[in-house]
């Protein structure tokens, strides 16, 4: 991982989650693993050297270049993300889209009533079945304001997230 980055001259923060338990509790928290490598690119959790998620994060984050909310550009929820296809939700089933794993105080997503657990399915009508295919969402969109889907247990609810 280290050579790949370097490689592209971007630069990281190393964590050795074997020596440093908030490091390692941080890892678990955001990704759902214990394994390594985690990688943390925005608001993508890549578990593992999945070089082509990879690849597409790092590109998303070359074309927003500083953070903007305008039409196009990266946005962010200000939601820890990942893909919910990865995981067995309460009572064992399993689902398509974004699971939030966590919110940041003051953010849009928080603003809009996202809670931790939530499954983000449809931005815009459009349906999601993982982290990238939100990020593209969400850049597509056209507007301030997006509508998005979620699964919240067995109930499906709409929100307006506010950027």
């Amino acid at each position: 991982m280290k050579e790949f980055l370097s490689q592209r001259n971007i630069p990281y923060t190393e964590k050795y989650v074997d020596r440093d338990r908030e490091a390692a509790i941080e890892m678990i928290r955001r990704s759902g693993q214990q394994g390594v490598p985690v990688t943390v690119i925005g608001d993508q959790v890549i578990v593992g050297f999945d070089r082509p998620r990879l690849e597409r994060a790092i590109s998303a984050m070359s074309e927003a270049g500083a953070p903007s909310a305008g039409v196009g550009s990266r946005r962010s929820l200000g939601a820890k993300v990942a893909d919910a296809g990865r995981y067995a939700l309460p009572g064992g089933t399993r689902a398509e889209g974004a699971l939030v794993g966590g919110i940041k105080p003051g953010s849009p997503a928080e603003q809009a009533g996202l809670k931790v657990g939530d499954v983000i399915v449809a931005v815009e009508d459009r349906p999601i079945t993982s982290v990238d295919e939100l990020s593209e969402a969400l850049s597509a969109a056209r507007s301030s304001t997006v509508k998005l889907a979620l699964a919240r247990g067995t109930t499906r609810r709409e929100v307006t997230v506010r950027f």
